[in-house]
């Protein structure tokens, strides 16, 4: 059944406003737009976020890789989507640019940026993204709602950015997107220790063979279910035990490819994988 577009009168804005949308922080955040409210140009996903420890409503196949891309961060920690920006700032804007306010049937909208992000970086400590495929730029009107959202922004001293697919690595996605549901996984510091190490003792026995084909024949040899090797070394991954790179396709990548972490790092890997 398809989407029906949510209704963008006042009382629908202030039921969304009295129910929290757009407020909270962390596990209480709630976004201003759900995949429920809007029919979205693409695939819509509700995903659960192992950093604010609650689901994230993406809107898109594009809004989606972003997220993971945050995810896959060390220095984010907050990812807020969907988040509202203030509607008597967004038409004084508007006023002084000289462009239209986004309005649907002479209801002046809110508008949203797709993610607003909090990071450990003290250079760049928070940062506000828009998701748009590459093709949407050539359009006027989309051109003069980034500039009302870019002023937004600038005013409050908070650095904003404009992604589309372009920026955004095919391999890399592919990556995460196979080793991200792992990071729910709990294992305890020592087993990953154990594990780590016995992974690279094997990788060292073969390390220009490919590491998929290592665990299919480290299930044979030890009687292992089928793909157990594979997903324990997810899970390895998953926890940042070893260290590749991202850009390769990992089921392309030899053994000699994978480096050890440190046992500090597993410590904080396990640490961050927790929050």
């Amino acid at each position: 059944m398809p989407k029906k577009r949510y209704s963008s009168t006042e009382d629908q804005f202030n039921r969304w406003i009295k129910e929290g949308r757009g407020s909270g922080r962390l596990a209480d955040y709630t976004p201003w737009i759900t995949v429920r409210d809007v029919p979205s140009e693409g695939r819509s996903h509700r995903v659960f976020g192992h950093k604010c420890q609650r689901t994230h409503h993406m809107l898109s196949d594009i809004e989606l890789a972003v997220f993971l891309l945050m995810e896959w961060h060390w220095d984010v920690v907050e990812i807020r989507e969907q988040f509202p920006l203030e509607r008597e700032a967004t038409l004084r804007i508007a006023k002084e640019a000289g462009i239209a306010h986004p309005a649907v049937s002479g209801v002046m909208q809110y508008m949203s940026s797709d993610f607003l992000v909090d990071t450990k970086d003290i250079n760049q400590p928070k940062f506000a993204l828009q998701v748009k495929p590459s093709g949407k730029l050539q359009d006027k009107r989309v051109i003069e709602k980034l500039e009302l959202e870019r002023r937004y922004w600038l005013e409050k001293g908070i650095p904003w950015y404009v992604v589309t697919e372009k920026e955004i690595p095919v391999n890399v996605i592919q990556n995460i997107s196979w080793i991200y549901p792992m990071q729910r996984d709990e294992i305890a510091l020592s087993e990953l220790i154990e594990k780590t190490n016995y992974f690279s003792y094997h990788f060292s026995e073969a390390p220009n063979r490919g590491v998929i084909d290592i665990c299919k024949d480290l299930d044979m040899a030890y009687t292992l279910p089928i793909g157990q090797s594979i997903k324990e070394l997810r899970q390895l991954l998953a926890h940042r035990c070893f260290k590749f790179n991202c850009c390769i396709e990992i089921h392309k990548l030899q053994a000699n490819q994978f480096k050890k972490a440190d046992v500090g790092l597993l410590t904080e890997a396990l640490y961050v994988s927790n929050q």
